[in-house]
């Protein structure tokens, strides 16, 4: 995996770099624009690569709640993720799903 020194708020991982306060993400030279919660997730899952995320990590992260009754609204937004930034989106192999724990964004 490859990091180098990046202006503050960008993060970067291989090939993908997110600029946070333009919410945009470069991935293969494609820029893709993110809603504000998107970036949000994308710069949790980024910033901990290789790792397992938990759903109350991220919802507490991306919208200041520790409620997990229903964390539908997570699901729906690592959809519209997965959307814009798999291959197929259908069979995720970037952000997958780690039942019962969360999410993990795999290079």
């Amino acid at each position: 995996m490859h990091r180098q020194k990046l202006p503050k708020g960008v993060v970067q991982v291989d090939e993908m770099v997110l600029d946070v306060s333009k919410a945009t993400l470069k991935k293969r030279g494609d820029e893709i624009h993110l809603t504000p919660k998107e970036t949000k997730l994308m710069v949790l899952l980024m910033k901990n690569v290789g790792k397992v995320v938990s759903r109350s990590e991220l919802m507490q992260e991306v919208w200041n709640t520790e409620y997990l009754g229903d964390t539908r609204t997570l699901d729906v937004h690592i959809c519209w993720l997965r959307q814009k930034i798999e291959d197929n989106p259908r069979i995720p192999e970037l952000i997958l799903t780690r039942r019962g724990q969360g999410y993990e964004l795999r290079i």
